[in-house]
């Protein structure tokens, strides 16, 4: 059997750069601790630990350990990551693992005090959502070539998407019984299991109908599958495969790679909605936000709309 890129990765490890037993039975330890506790996804786990090991790496070289690393060793750390290139972001995710896992040795009575107590997080500028323009939105969702059963069904998920702003995770895991042509809302479960009902729009309805007539009877051949959206592998569209046709139909209708994302035909929905004077609490219903907080940054991007529009249009902007 083939080794994983991380069996290889760690293969590749030279001696000196492996942690000492000790420290990692000690982290094996916290994660089954915050597993059991918390119940941590593999991915939160995976991050906890590249994170500890990290740290323990540092910490040999500099004569300490994990359960001996004081605050001055810690912030030395971030600031070497820093240097190192390492983004204000990136150290922030870091010390929230470090937090984590001193608060818990300290609760053990593995250590007195916990060292990252007066540790300030670094701060983080929010970037804002890249939205596209009107014009550039329909360059998008026009891009697909309509004649064929998988251009059909692209532009069926770019109708869909900028008419009701979901999720790309919603929208490819969207099943046919969550949508209800006959009344034209989706039933979408978000995130923490929510659900809500979104309205389709009658242009959208319309390519989804053309979509499920034409093209998914054609890609399923006659298997069944739940999944609202199918790939020619009579399978249900990942997020990495729908990011993929982004970006290429994106560059088919020449629009710049930097201003595209997974998620940016739900930040357009959102951003046009408010230029065109829609509430924000609808929009928080809609995009399924628990905070309105997280929805007012859209106001933020139409508001940089409007001033690139002022500077280019006005005779004294």
């Amino acid at each position: 059997m083939k080794k994983s890129a991380r069996q290889s990765a760690t293969a590749a490890l030279r001696v000196s750069d492996r942690i000492a037993p000790d420290e990692g039975r000690l982290i094996e330890d916290f994660l089954e601790r915050a597993w059991s506790e918390s119940g941590l996804a593999e991915n939160s786990l995976a991050s906890y630990r590249c994170d500890l090991e990290g740290l323990a790496r540092w910490c040999a070289a500099n004569s300490s350990g994990l359960l001996h690393c004081s605050r001055e060793h810690l912030h030395r750390y971030l600031a070497e990551r820093g240097e190192g290139g390492y983004s204000s972001r990136s150290n922030a995710r870091l010390l929230s693992s470090l937090r984590h896992f001193y608060r818990m040795q300290q609760r053990l009575g593995a250590i007195e005090a916990d060292p990252t107590l007066l540790l300030d997080t670094p701060k983080l500028a929010r970037p804002l959502p890249k939205a596209l323009t009107e014009r550039q939105v329909e360059a998008l969702i026009c891009a697909p070539d309509i004649a064929t059963p998988l251009g059909l069904r692209d532009r069926a998920m770019f109708e869909l998407l900028y008419a009701t702003g979901l999720r790309v995770s919603e929208l490819v895991n969207l099943g046919t019984d969550q949508i209800n042509l006959r009344q034209g809302v989706l039933r979408v479960t978000g995130k923490g299991g929510k659900d809500r009902l979104v309205p389709i729009g009658e242009e959208a309805m319309d390519w989804l109908e053309r979509y499920y007539r034409d093209a998914r009877p054609v890609l399923l051949a006659g298997k069944v599958v739940d999944a609202a959206f199918v790939t020619r592998r009579k399978a249900a569209m990942t997020r990495q495969m729908f990011w993929t046709m982004v970006k290429q139909h994106a560059a088919s209708a020449g629009i710049d790679a930097g201003r595209i994302s997974p998620h940016v035909l739900r930040h357009c929905f959102a951003t046009h909605l408010l230029n065109h004077g829609a509430d924000l609490r609808a929009l928080q219903m809609l995009l399924g936000h628990s905070s309105l907080s997280t929805t007012q940054i859209y106001t933020l991007v139409a508001r940089e709309g409007l001033k690139r529009l002022h500077a280019q249009h006005h005779p004294r902007g």
